[in-house]
């Protein structure tokens, strides 16, 4: 489209642009008024048969990208262009040679299709560079968990933590919450939490962020923070959501929150294999298993050397297993044990004796009852018996 289809300068009947300018921004509460550059030259155009030109319309997504930059509100911007149509229209060089009503309502709708046409490409600008900025942000705040939970770039993180109100110097507990399904960046889940963990002074300085389908809650230690971002999410799952948590021990320094991240998970994954009571495992309840499952290879050979016997049951080692298990966690209480197998006493009390005519392990004699007890918890942290089949299986070939 030609930019001049009508007569006359761009400039006839506009007194003063710069004036007519300022008038429109202290109508708008301010607005900078160069957001306008060149707005009005282009009304007085129109107003005289003229129309934009595609240099015109990429020149408003320009001005609609920078005022996004500059963070000034998209409404001020619509107030500006709005306010700026009407100071003018007094002064427009069309206007002011108009013949008659019909003249001037032909000119009126040139003019304010104009004005509507110049402020959809200033927010289309606007949109797009906020889109930009967004997704930048979105790209900065990934890097940053990343590194902050896989321990990288320990000597920039307390710089960039400050951005997310994060504190490092100081010492900090990390919550990572497993659900099915698995948590990603900007579901509602995530988005109702964090929302939800912000909002108050009493969970200032906490990050909420996903990691690998968990959802992670980074939390200054002694503020009982985790006891609220537990809650926050039992309210976004509802009753009938499914949720395991685990809670890492407090940690200081800029690598404490990797520390704290790492204890989080193993708590989930001891808790799962052990079976453990839930739906909250603590890393510092549980240091007793971390310890053992440092040492892969002497607790499968302990697991072996206690628990190899019951392979020869006739229902395989599994059964009997199950039942040493529930015994110890049901603390020694055997109808407690046969009420959660779902099985009678006499069937738990036959099974225990079972184990002890093959293994040679006591649960009622004190020494045997801790050795058997620490084989039975081992078998569960390494997965056996498969997984000392495969270990085996490994050492022959």
């Amino acid at each position: 489209m030609a930019r001049r289809t009508g007569p006359g300068s761009s400039s006839v009947g506009l007194t003063d642009l710069a004036e007519l300018a300022a008038r429109a921004s202290k109508d708008a509460h301010g607005m900078p008024p160069e957001l306008l550059d060149g707005y009005l030259t282009l009304l007085a155009q129109v107003s005289t048969g003229g129309q934009f030109c595609q240099d015109d319309l990429r020149r408003r997504r320009d001005i609609g990208a920078r005022a996004a930059e500059q963070g000034v509100p998209m409404c001020g911007v619509i107030d500006l262009y709005l306010s700026a149509t009407w100071v003018a229209w007094e002064s427009l060089p069309g206007v002011q040679a108009a013949d008659g009503t019909d003249a001037l309502r032909h000119i009126g709708e040139a003019v304010f299709r104009a004005a509507d046409t110049a402020i959809m490409a200033v927010a289309a600008g606007y949109e797009e560079a906020q889109r930009w900025s967004l997704r930048q942000e979105e790209s900065f705040r990934r890097a940053f968990v990343d590194d902050l939970l896989e321990g990288r770039n320990l000597e920039t993180l307390a710089e960039r933590a400050e951005r997310y109100g994060l504190r490092l110097a100081h010492s900090h507990v990390v919550v990572a919450i497993e659900g099915n399904p698995p948590f990603v960046d900007g579901d509602p889940v995530t988005r109702q939490v964090e929302s939800a963990m912000h909002f108050g002074l009493a969970s200032r300085d906490v990050l909420v962020t996903t990691k690998e389908g968990l959802l992670v809650c980074v939390a200054p230690d002694g503020h009982n923070v985790p006891k609220r971002f537990l809650d926050r999410v039992v309210e976004a799952l509802g009753p009938d959501g499914f949720w395991r948590a685990g809670i890492g021990r407090s940690q200081h320094g800029p690598g404490g929150a990797v520390r704290s991240f790492e204890q989080a998970r193993q708590a989930l994954d001891i808790g799962q294999r052990l079976q453990l009571p839930g739906p909250v495992y603590s890393a510092s309840d549980l240091l007793v298993y971390q310890v053992l499952i440092r040492d892969s290879a002497a607790l499968a050979d302990l697991v072996e050397a206690v628990l190899e016997p019951l392979r020869a049951a006739r229902t395989g080692p599994v059964v009997l297993l199950d039942t040493v298990s529930a015994y110890f966690m049901a603390g020694g209480v055997a109808t407690l044990a046969a009420r959660h197998l779902h099985v009678g006493v006499r069937t738990v009390t036959y099974r225990l004796q079972r184990v002890k005519e093959l293994t040679g392990y006591s649960v009622h004699e004190p020494r045997q009852k801790f050795t058997l007890q620490v084989a039975v918890f081992g078998a569960r942290l390494l997965g056996w018996p498969e997984f000392v089949d495969r270990r085996n299986a490994t050492l022959r070939n």
